[in-house]
C-alpha cells in the first residue's frame, strides 16, 4: 500500500451499512469511522511504546490526499488490543473507510485507487436459534478468588484487584457479528460501538482521546444495577455515590489517570466529584479528565502504551495485581478489557476500554465479565455484578 485519498461525502450513510459482516467500525453517537478490505496490515510484537511506534512508523509512510484534513481522515488504522501488553496485535488499514462527526462532515478514504462502493453488499447470514450457555468458572470457586484477593488485600500485597469471570455461548450456527453489534447500538447508544477483527461489543468507557493538542479520559469506577424504575435507579445511583467502597475504588483510578497523563500536558484538569453514568442495566461512577498536549503532543498510541491497563480493569498498584491475576484468575483474557479504537497519520484518535464485548469465533462467543475487589468485597455481591455485567451482550446475542 502506498497511497489514500480522503474526499467529501455528500449523501449520509450508516456506518454498518460500510463494514457489512466483516468490517471496521468504531462508532460514538453522531461520531464514528467505519471501513472494509484491508490495504495494509501491521504486526506489532507487543504493544509496549517500542512495539506500538511500528504503526506510528508505518502509517507515516503512506502518501495521503487529504482535502478535509481532520482527525480520523487520511490513513486511519483499527485495532482490538489485548490486554496483555507483552501480547503481539495487528493494526489494520481498511482498503475503503467512511468517517462522519458531530458536525456533520462526511467523508471517505480509499487506499490505492480503491473503487468500490461504499455500502458493503448485502449478505445473507444464517440465523442462530438455540444456544447453550456454559460458566467457564464455578461461580462458587470464583467467589473463593474474591475472598483469597480480600485476603491479599487484608496482608497490604495490594490495594485492589479486578477478577474477571468468562461465559461461553455455543450456537446451532455461526453467530453474526453485524446482527449483534446492530443490537447493542440500539440497546445502548451512548456507548462505543465497535466490531474489529472478531471482537464485538458497545463499551460506555473512554481509555482515551486525542484531538490536535487535546486529550480526554473518561475513567469508570464502581457499579451498581439498574432495572428501569426511575425511583429505585436514583435510588441506587445514589447509593452509589454515598459508598465509600466505590468512592475509594473510583479515587484509585482517576489518581492513577491524571498522574499518568501529566508528564505529556501542560495541563490536566478532572471534574472535582464523580458523576453517576447510567446505561440499559448498570450505572457507574465516572470522571472526565482533560488536558492539553504539550509539543510535541504525544500520539494516541503513546498515551494508550501509558495508560493501559488502569486500575479499573487491572488493580492497584499495577505490578501486583498483575502478578495475582497471572497466578489466580484462571482465565485467558484474549482482548477483554484490551483497548479498541483507531488512530490516524497525525497521531489523532480514540481508543475505549474493551469490556461489555464478546470475541466470536463462527458459532462460539466468549464474554467477559469483571469486578473491582477490595478489603471489604463481599463475593456474592461481586458475583451478582458480574451476572448484571455479562446481560450487556448475553441478551443481545440471545435475542432474536
Amino acid at each position: 500500500m502506498t497511497s489514500v485519498r480522503t474526499v467529501r461525502l455528500d449523501a449520509d450513510i450508516d456506518l454498518l451499512d460500510v463494514a457489512g459482516a466483516d468490517g471496521v467500525v468504531f462508532e460514538n453517537g453522531s461520531d464514528g469511522l467505519a471501513g472494509r478490505g484491508e490495504a495494509l496490515r501491521i504486526e506489532v510484537p507487543n504493544t509496549s511504546p517500542d512495539g506500538l511506534a511500528v504503526v506510528t512508523d508505518a502509517l507515516a509512510q503512506i502518501d495521503v490526499e487529504d482535502e478535509i484534513a481532520r482527525p480520523g481522515t487520511g490513513a486511519v488504522a483499527f485495532a482490538a488490543i489485548p490486554f496483555a501488553s507483552d501480547a503481539p496485535a495487528a493494526f489494520v488499514v481498511p482498503r475503503i473507510t467512511v468517517g462522519r462527526a458531530a458536525d456533520g462532515t462526511r467523508w471517505v478514504t480509499r487506499a490505492d485507487g480503491a473503487t468500490d462502493d461504499v455500502a458493503a453488499p448485502v449478505v445473507d447470514e444464517p440465523r442462530a436459534r438455540h444456544f447453550e450457555v456454559e460458566a467457564v468458572q464455578d461461580p462458587d470457586q470464583w467467589m473463593d478468588a474474591v475472598r483469597l484477593a480480600t485476603k491479599h488485600i487484608a496482608d497490604g500485597d495490594f490495594d485492589k484487584v479486578v477478577l474477571a469471570r468468562e461465559l461461553l455461548v455455543t450456537a446451532d450456527a455461526p453467530i453474526s457479528r453485524s446482527g449483534l453489534l446492530r443490537r447493542l447500538r440500539r440497546s445502548f447508544p451512548g456507548c462505543f460501538s465497535f466490531a474489529i477483527d472478531s471482537m464485538v461489543g458497545a463499551s460506555p468507557e473512554l481509555l482515551v482521546s486525542r484531538s490536535g493538542d487535546m486529550v480526554h479520559a473518561h475513567p469508570m469506577a464502581g457499579t451498581a444495577p439498574r432495572g428501569g424504575d426511575p425511583t429505585a435507579d436514583a435510588r441506587l445511583a445514589a447509593s452509589l455515590l454515598a459508598s465509600a467502597k466505590d468512592r475509594a475504588e473510583h479515587q484509585i483510578t482517576i489518581d492513577m489517570v491524571w498522574e499518568t497523563l501529566l508528564p505529556y500536558c501542560s495541563y490536566v484538569d478532572s471534574e472535582p466529584e464523580p458523576s453517576v453514568v447510567a446505561v440499559a442495566n448498570v450505572q457507574h461512577l465516572a470522571s472526565l479528565v482533560e488536558g492539553r498536549l504539550s509539543q510535541p503532543a504525544a500520539s494516541v498510541l503513546e498515551l494508550v502504551s501509558a495508560l493501559h491497563p488502569t486500575p479499573a480493569v487491572s488493580g492497584w498498584p499495577l505490578d501486583a495485581a498483575l502478578r495475582h491475576l497471572a497466578a489466580h484468575e484462571d482465565l485467558d483474557r484474549d482482548r477483554y478489557a484490551g483497548a479498541v479504537g483507531w488512530v490516524d497519520a497525525g497521531g489523532n484518535g480514540t481508543f475505549a476500554v474493551g469490556i461489555r464485548s464478546a470475541i466470536l469465533q463462527g458459532t462460539t462467543a466468549r464474554l467477559f465479565a469483571g469486578v473491582g475487589v477490595v478489603s471489604d468485597s463481599d463475593p456474592a455481591a461481586e458475583l451478582a455484578e458480574t451476572d448484571a455485567k455479562f446481560q450487556a451482550v448475553l441478551s443481545a446475542i440471545l435475542r432474536p
